[in-house]
């Protein structure tokens, strides 16, 4: 086990991350909206408050990928174990429920 040190630098460095996205979003806030909007300025704990809130509204912060994109991966890899019979018979049920359809497209961008 030699990645041990992972355990010791993570919690603070995930700290650390905290405390700098928390004092970013506070000094944004502080440096636009009051001039802009005549907005109340915001503490470093507003600051963590609305970032953590935007988080949980909006999501971000590490969401890599989209669930489409997977999809599409599940896909491919579905399309390479079929038949010649079973693709075409595929091809003919999407075309006739979605409209176009064409196949799906390799690594090498080439149609499988």
């Amino acid at each position: 086990m030699k990645r041990k040190w992972i355990f010791f630098v993570a919690p603070p460095a995930v700290v650390l991350l905290v405390a700098i996205f928390g004092e970013v979003v506070m000094h944004l806030w502080n440096w636009l909206l009051p001039t802009i909007f005549g907005w109340k300025a915001i503490t470093f704990w507003q600051g963590l408050g609305l970032l953590v809130l935007c988080r949980i509204l909006f999501g971000g912060f590490g969401h890599h990928g989209s669930d489409r994109s997977r999809g599409r991966h599940r896909c491919g890899k579905r399309w390479e174990k079929m038949t010649p019979e079973e693709r075409e018979k595929f091809l003919k049920e999407k075309h006739g429920c979605c409209g176009e359809f064409s196949e799906p497209v390799t690594g090498s961008g080439e149609a499988a």
